[in-house]
């Protein structure tokens, strides 16, 4: 299978281009800032599948760039499946737990009703929305709390404050499922496979890892994984005020993803303990 995949440089899309069959380009082929060179590269590459691994992802910095951020969030993915719908091929958008209005602590369905608290979410419901309307073959996968061994992510974070530092303050009442980029690939890979043979099953899914938790928690695991003796200290998203508010609950329920594709729920802690293995940071 030939699986076009836009974004090269970023966590997801440095995964997928370890796996067979794909192909990664860049801004400088597919400028997502200019929606219609992403349609030229689709037709020029004719590819039997395409996943969007490209985003606008500054969460903070997207409220004061809004409607950049819905070019490339919204725009762009819109124009990248209305190509694909005209090449009859399937369509993977990559989403987020954004979305959501993260209140209550029941894990989000993907029929739940949205509700972004900030730009970056609206962004991204937009795109989806763009999605759906352009009537092909596709998948929209939100996923939470990515992380890898690739660019700027928590588990870098922690492990440099964790070795600088004695204690460290971390929120705890943010709860969800840290995902392995690795993991994302891999699914946004079987989904489009599936996709090519049962274009029936497009729709909306979840996917993260388990069990869920707190990043104070996800810091202790960090810390415990990597031989740090930091002391992590609760904190509610109070004490760490942001240009964006955060969902206190990005609990995603994956189980129709596992009932139409066979992908479960990643062990987020075996994903972590490669990543840590790839940084030459696991004791």
């Amino acid at each position: 299978m030939n699986i076009l995949v836009l974004g090269k440089t970023g966590q997801v899309a440095r995964e997928l281009a370890l796996l067979p069959g794909t192909a990664c380009i860049g801004r400088d082929e597919a400028d997502l800032r200019v929606p219609e060179q992403c349609s030229s590269a689709i037709h020029a590459h004719v590819p039997s599948a395409v996943i969007n691994a490209a985003a606008y992802t500054a969460v903070d910095k997207a409220e004061e760039e809004e409607a950049l951020a819905t070019l490339i969030n919204a725009d762009a993915p819109g124009v990248m499946a209305r190509a694909c719908g005209s090449l009859n091929i399937p369509f993977v958008q990559i989403s987020t737990d954004y979305v959501f209005a993260g209140d209550g602590e029941r894990p989000w369905k993907p029929d739940d009703p949205t509700g972004p608290l900030g730009a970056y979410g609206r962004s991204k419901l937009k795109g989806e929305e763009k999605v759906r309307a352009a009537g092909g073959t596709h998948a929209i996968l939100r996923t939470s709390w990515v992380v890898s061994a690739h660019g700027n992510n928590f588990v870098k974070t922690m492990l440099r404050l964790g070795a600088e530092r004695e204690t460290l303050n971390v929120v705890a009442d943010q709860i969800g499922g840290p995902t392995a980029a690795r993991d994302i690939a891999r699914a946004c890979h079987g989904i489009c496979e599936a996709l090519r043979t049962s274009p029936e099953k497009s729709g909306t899914y979840h996917f993260s890892g388990a069990p869920d938790c707190s990043w104070a928690d996800f810091a202790r695991e960090i810390f415990g994984q990597a031989g740090l003796t930091c002391q992590v200290n609760d904190i509610p998203s109070s004490d760490y005020p942001t240009p964006a508010r955060r969902p206190l609950n990005s609990r995603m329920d994956c189980t129709a993803t596992e009932a139409a594709f066979g992908i479960g729920r990643p062990d987020w802690r075996a994903s972590l303990k490669d990543i840590l293995h790839d940084l030459g940071a696991l004791t």
